[in-house]
């Protein structure tokens, strides 16, 4: 059993829905948010897990459904406290993410193994480092969980 769920988290390929070229290319600009507003990049990086779609909110809201490489671009009210969230193997595992308005944040989704299957976390990572993993994503569609 263990080597199977083992063999799931590592290899096979989950997919989700894509936004354009175009609207990916736009994203990666990386462009500072307009007054009053802040920008998310979340984001998946990296084939471990790459079998598993996992659910991510904003503020209780679905953002969307997580794949291998993908990631999501998000603007928020700045100088905020934003809760960012993913479905794990129990419960939903929260990331408080104080916000400054014009600035951008990366954080991180990673994959972990669980008792029965993968789950799921969130880091924020510095900004030389998001960049450079966010730019050889594609840009996943908006709205879709999968709860």
């Amino acid at each position: 059993m263990l080597v199977a769920l083992s063999t799931l988290l590592v290899v096979g390929c989950a997919s989700v829905p894509m936004e354009t070229t175009d609207k990916a290319t736009a994203a990666k600009q990386f462009a500072p948010p307009p007054e009053g507003k802040a920008g998310l990049y979340i984001y998946r990086y990296g084939s471990f897990g790459a079998a598993l779609k996992k659910d991510v909110w904003i503020d209780g809201e679905c953002l969307g459904e997580t794949a291998r490489n993908v990631f999501f671009y998000e603007q928020v009210a700045g100088n905020q406290e934003h809760k960012i969230s993913t479905e794990s193997e129990f419960s939903p595992n929260d990331l408080l993410v104080k916000t400054e308005s014009g600035k951008n944040y990366f954080i991180q989704q990673y994959i972990k193994f669980g008792v029965a299957v993968g789950g799921a976390g969130l880091k924020l990572v510095d900004e030389a480092e998001g960049k450079k993993q966010v730019e050889g994503l594609g840009l996943a569609m908006k709205g879709h969980c999968s709860k």
